[in-house]
């Protein structure tokens, strides 16, 4: 990965955040390019290089990466030299090279990639364009992320449609049989979150859009933690949408995401907000009549007007250094780190209500848990006075608790938090 030194120093220097010398810093940066070669999951010394990259202070322990990741200083400097360089020099646009590159990223078609802030306005654009009508049915979760669950109720204030939902099992296969026993004929569209942002449970979606695809329904993703956790190919998981961001597992820039859209369903969901680029450009203000355009023959149809350059620079940063590392490295990592938190909260027994399954298909980097007998907000104030970072957890009333880890994360972190449960529980 290419690092410019200066630019880096004047960065740092800005942000008055570094944690080691620039030089270090920079060596690290260095180091941690595999050439497409395996890295161990607990090699410490290798991903001890990685954390070096982080701003992350030392006086905090932070688990809690489902919220947002924090980016590391190559995506920093890139967002500021790119922002700089437009300041200065007035140069406009900038962020036409992004949708490529989440596409190859992603596996993808470019010409599939709509550019958006997060991934709530991802989901907003597929559900107010999905062809509903009053008395069709939509298939949700009861683990839904307030962002994927707002639009759809809306739809069903306004519009009529019926919402008919279903919790996830502790098995893959027990799951896809609880979203089949809901299908019926009036059944328009399965909408679930790629992983749940409650406990983290993996859902089986590949088998999900199958099933939608075999029975002539509409596959719509919230795939909030899916890009950065797990290694992804969108046209090999068969959805028709897929709404992401980039500020949690990919550890870009916060308010960046984007919206799949398969090319074959561009003409089905329809777009409402239009602009700049938005159009095929063959218009005609002067014309008597108005000579109507069609729509870019693109997901280019859902975004438009300006997008902020540097924000996009650092997406195509963040995707430079997953792939300095490898996406299967940083899966192998995080899912190591993952199970590690699984099988310390197993140790303590009865004492402990693990919520995300113990399959070995349906976890990675997530975590839900209970604390018998302790007050879930309780003990997450006493995380924050002990400068542990988790989260609470009181969607679909789980009154539950959630740590999640990523590559800048250790062991020993994790074992910060287990001592506190434990103080918590004698």
């Amino acid at each position: 990965m290419s690092f410019n030194r200066r630019s880096f120093i004047k960065s740092a220097s800005a942000l008055a955040a570094l944690t080691l010398s620039e030089l270090s810093a920079i060596s690290a940066s260095a180091q941690i390019n595999t050439d497409g070669k395996p890295v161990a999951a607990d090699d410490d010394a290798y991903w001890k290089n990685v954390r070096q990259l982080f701003p992350l202070t030392k006086d905090w322990t932070y688990l809690n990466n489902g919220t947002f990741g924090p980016s590391p200083y190559p995506v920093i400097d890139a967002m500021r030299t790119a922002q700089m360089d437009q300041d200065m020099s007035g140069n406009y646009g900038g962020y036409d090279a992004t949708p490529p590159k989440l596409a190859k990223f992603l596996g993808a078609d470019k010409d599939e990639i709509a550019l958006t802030h997060n991934v709530t306005e991802g989901i907003n654009i597929a559900c107010w364009g999905a062809p509903l009508k009053k008395g069709d049915e939509v298939i949700i979760t009861t683990h839904e992320h307030v962002g994927n669950f707002n639009p759809w109720m809306s739809r069903q204030k306004l519009h009529g449609i019926v919402i008919k939902k279903y919790t996830p099992a502790p098995t893959a296969a027990e799951t896809l049989e609880r979203i089949d026993a809901l299908i019926t004929k009036r059944t328009r569209a399965i909408v679930t979150p790629h992983i749940p942002c409650t406990q983290g449970q993996v859902l089986p979606v590949k088998d999900i859009c199958r099933l939608a695809k075999d029975k002539g329904i509409f596959s719509l993703i919230d795939g909030a933690h899916g890009p950065g956790m797990l290694p992804l190919d969108l046209h090999d998981l068969g959805c028709d949408t897929y709404a992401s961001c980039t500020h949690k597992w990919m550890l870009g820039p916060k308010g960046t995401g984007f919206l799949y859209v398969r090319k074959e369903m561009q003409d089905t969901i329809q777009t409402y907000y239009g602009g700049a680029g938005t159009d095929d450009g063959k218009w005609d203000l002067m014309a008597d009549p108005v000579t109507t355009a069609g729509y870019a023959p693109s997901a280019h149809r859902y975004f438009g007007g300006t997008q902020a350059n540097g924000l996009y620079a650092g997406v195509n940063a963040s995707i430079d250094f997953i792939e300095s590392i490898g996406m299967m490295n940083i899966h192998n990592r995080i899912k190591s780190l993952g199970k590690y938190t699984q099988d310390k909260l197993l140790e303590f027994g009865d004492k402990i209500e693990l919520i995300t399954p113990t399959e070995e298909i349906s976890r990675c980097a997530v975590n839900g848990f209970r604390i018998k007998g302790v007050d879930y907000h309780k003990f997450f104030d006493k995380c924050v006075e002990n400068k542990v970072r988790i989260r609470s957890v009181a969607e679909c009333g789980l009154n539950s608790l959630r740590v999640s880890t990523h590559i800048y994360n250790n062991r020993d972190e994790v074992d910060q938090l287990m001592d506190l449960i434990k103080k918590s529980l004698a």
